[in-house]
């Protein structure tokens, strides 16, 4: 009955994306997770940043891989607006202990450093903030990252229009996940009976609102640009989403508040 809401590179509307103050103002608006992504520098630290390069995001250029991190705190990261602001590149221990006892994060884009973030949020006292995410089958997960599987909180990612959609959803309901992250980009009978086997299963539906090809067209944009809840977030809810990952965290709080889901 009660909607966590996950918000996208954190509020990237009001700060850069994947930011300290993106995040915090995720925090003080009351979003439930932020989620970030990550890449690795030269000298082996985990920062924000989701692409393989700064070049987008910030006023520098170059690899996120072929600099350093004093190279990378020397960089300023721009806004919404493509304007370079004086916010930094923030490490994931930053983010750790801006959000420790705050707010869930989810870690996207970061399996290849799972181990380094599982070792730092055990060190942290923050396992059970953090939910790790990746689209890879059980078999590889479990042959690659046993530990960090076993003992953090991990959330499948599955295609629902994939003709294997089914047997990968049973693979991992095997291990109960606590929830799984449905994407489609088409969604008939069958990809709503998926999303109510994983309910009845026990595990919670996460849904992405945040663009046309991740829910079938039942986005953000639609509730905002289009003024229609009902065929965007209601629609999400009805189909059994109660994680729902937006790019409009503030007005999707109000929505659910206002049905008294938040």
């Amino acid at each position: 009955k009660h909607v966590i809401v996950v918000s996208h590179r954190g509020d990237w509307r009001g700060a850069p994306e994947n930011s300290l103050p993106a995040i915090e103002h995720c925090i003080d608006m009351g979003v439930d997770m932020v989620e970030i992504d990550l890449q690795k520098t030269l000298d082996g630290h985990l920062v924000l940043m989701h692409d393989f390069d700064v070049n987008r995001t910030s006023n520098g250029h170059g690899r996120v891989c072929d600099l350093t991190l004093e190279q990378i705190k020397s960089l300023r990261l721009k806004n919404g607006m493509g304007r370079v602001t004086t916010v930094q590149i923030p490490t994931i221990e930053e983010v750790f202990a801006l959000t420790r006892g705050k707010i869930l994060i989810n870690i996207d884009k970061g399996y290849d450093y799972f181990p380094q973030v599982y070792a730092l949020a055990r060190e942290m006292d923050m396992l059970d903030q953090i939910v790790i995410k990746s689209g890879h089958r059980l078999d590889k997960v479990q042959r690659e990252n046993a530990d960090v599987l076993a003992h953090t909180i991990y959330m499948p990612v599955v295609n629902l229009n994939s003709d294997e959609a089914g047997v990968i959803i049973d693979e991992w309901l095997a291990v109960k996940p606590l929830a799984i992250e449905c994407c489609f980009s088409q969604c008939g009978e069958r990809e709503l009976a998926l999303m109510r086997k994983i309910q009845a299963s026990g595990s919670k539906v996460w849904v992405n609102t945040l663009w046309p090809s991740l829910c079938a067209g039942h986005d953000d944009d639609v509730a905002v640009f289009g003024h229609n809840t009902r065929d965007s977030w209601q629609w999400v809810l009805d189909a059994g989403a109660s994680l729902v990952q937006t790019d409009r965290p503030a007005l999707l709080i109000n929505y659910l508040r206002q049905q008294g889901r938040h």
